[in-house]
């Protein structure tokens, strides 16, 4: 090679995407941070999303979580229940009206804890994915 050839590489396709890790991304946003940067804040209430990150500038507006949070926690939940009411009633036998006393105040908090990071997991899923506006492409609703 001479002095004056430079080592040029074709690039076919369009510029290359920034890659999003997804197991960091549902990570930060089990912690309720931004998936992009991991310091600003995901919620500016409790399960409300912010439009965009205070930090990097990331928009969430567009994310789409809607059930699935729901549906994951009434999943990780209930088995979680179930079992550790089964085990207890195998230990100790109890009248139905304490285990009720017992079980339901754990569920109801359970739940109310874990359901703002599983929503946060799910937009940081979202997110690395390209899902639902965050890769730049706007959703289509397809007419059949």
């Amino acid at each position: 090679m001479t002095a004056n050839q430079t080592n040029l590489t074709a690039q076919f396709g369009g510029a290359s995407e920034v890659e999003r890790p997804l197991g960091r991304s549902i990570k930060r946003g089990m912690l309720c941070r931004c998936p992009n940067c991991g310091q600003g804040r995901l919620f500016g209430r409790y399960l409300k999303v912010v439009d965009t990150c205070a930090a990097c500038g990331e928009e969430y507006h567009h994310h789409r979580a809607d059930d699935l949070p729901a549906y994951l926690v009434i999943l990780v939940l209930g088995h979680v229940l179930v079992g550790g009411f089964m085990a207890t009633d195998l230990v100790f036998v109890l009248p139905g009206w304490v285990h009720f006393a017992i079980w339901a105040p754990i569920g109801v908090v359970a739940s109310l804890l874990s359901l703002q990071p599983i929503k946060g997991g799910v937009v940081g899923l979202q997110w690395a994915l390209r899902m639902h506006g965050f890769g730049g492409a706007k959703d289509e609703v397809e007419d059949h």
